[in-house]
């Protein structure tokens, strides 16, 4: 195990963003609200882009507060340091909560609750590429020095939040469920109003169209990559370093086919069929799998 890294109840966590006394908070002492918005995803699968949509929902369409405020402010990562603590005495209603959180350590207090999960999914091939260069870039994970070394890593699930396939696996057991909501990045990139409208039904959320309109418009890739509530340009250098790579770098499906050696591709099919073998749901990136 890195030393960057430590070790909650069997899953590593980024030192320098979280403490075990937050998470064993967080586990079993934060309390849920149940108008609570939570936005759950495996890093790198389309977080801060369901941070902007969810927060302008929020605003009825109006951008400003995506404009003014920092997305780790409008919509905090529960894990990280001191922010449960921040949270439980916010006046915010509903408060959008994002989490990479795996569900076997999620907060207690959920269960019961009618609090909503948005679950966002993203191919693991495009997943693991994208961590590589946040990897490189910020200060939170360890430098994976190669590709090869990246996949072996992403693969055992020894890095930060624990394995792929346990996390989906895991929240995916709520499927069915009426306070819980899953869709795929790739959804997000191919209708993306129409994923917009999902997401405001499932919320209650009643928006007309010129709302929608602007929902659509301010979460672009272009619009979020210029913007520096979003961009993460805001943090000092020490944490991200945006000349190694933006953290809004491309923002496509499919880029793991400009990465992957042959070899490298065949090998992650080989595990990703292992492990995914006996599950039911089908997502859009299982065509592209080799049997």
């Amino acid at each position: 195990m890195s030393d960057l890294y430590h070790e909650y109840k069997g899953t590593l966590f980024p030192q320098k963003s979280s403490s075990l006394e937050d998470l064993a908070f967080v586990e079993n002492e934060f309390q849920v609200r149940d108008d609570d918005i939570f936005n759950i995803t495996y890093p790198k699968s389309g977080t801060t882009w369901m941070i902007e949509i969810l927060s302008i929902i929020q605003k009825n369409g109006d951008p400003s507060w995506n404009q003014t405020v920092p997305n780790w402010d409008r919509a905090p990562w529960i894990e990280t340091l001191g922010i449960a603590q921040k949270l439980k005495l916010s006046d915010e209603h509903p408060r959008i909560i994002t989490s990479h959180l795996p569900r076997h350590i999620f907060m207690k207090s959920f269960e019961g609750s009618k609090a909503k999960v948005i679950y966002t999914i993203r191919d693991p091939k495009d997943t693991a590429v994208s961590l590589y260069y946040f990897s490189k870039m910020s200060v939170f994970y360890k430098d994976p020095e190669s590709m090869d070394h990246c996949l072996k890593d992403f693969l055992s699930g020894n890095i930060p939040f624990g394995s792929w396939f346990d996390h989906v696996k895991g929240w995916m057991e709520m499927l069915g469920r009426d306070n819980f909501m899953f869709h795929t990045y790739e959804d997000l990139q191919r209708d993306l109003r129409g994923s917009v409208i999902k997401i405001c039904k499932f919320l209650g959320k009643e928006l007309d169209d010129k709302a929608i309109d602007s929902v659509v418009e301010y979460v672009s890739f272009k619009n979020m990559k210029e913007n520096k509530m979003v961009n993460f340009t805001l943090l000092p250098t020490g944490y991200m370093d945006h000349e190694k790579s933006p953290f809004m770098r491309k923002g496509i499906v499919g880029d793991w086919k400009n990465h992957f050696t042959v070899t490298q591709n065949e090998y992650f099919d080989k595990i990703y069929n292992s492990e995914m073998k006996d599950f039911k749901v089908k997502f859009p990136w299982d065509s592209s799998i080799k049997k």
